[in-house]
């Protein structure tokens, strides 16, 4: 255990950025299952509709610190391209 006041405070924050990078992280590949997942039951709609969610939460993950902007990118393309062979 740190005696330093403002390690004690560091570690405080560190903790609480660590538990909001969870849960983005976590909110991320949620939406990135519902777009496969939608993709896979054939529903064009509705994977399109999932797909831009996704996009979005890697977006705000990026845009916020817990991805780098070119894994983002990466994960986006990955991710549409998958959508776009399971709808064929």
């Amino acid at each position: 255990m740190a005696n330093i006041a403002s390690q004690i405070k560091r570690n405080r924050q560190n903790e609480r950025a660590r538990l909001r990078n969870q849960a983005s992280r976590s909110l991320m590949k949620t939406m990135a299952r519902k777009a496969l997942e939608a993709a896979e039951s054939g529903d064009a709609e509705a994977a399109g509709e999932a797909l831009r969610e996704a996009q979005r939460s890697i977006d705000t993950a990026a845009s916020k610190g817990v991805l780098h902007a070119n894994t983002a990118a990466r994960r986006k393309s990955r991710l549409e391209r998958r959508v776009a062979s399971l709808l064929g």
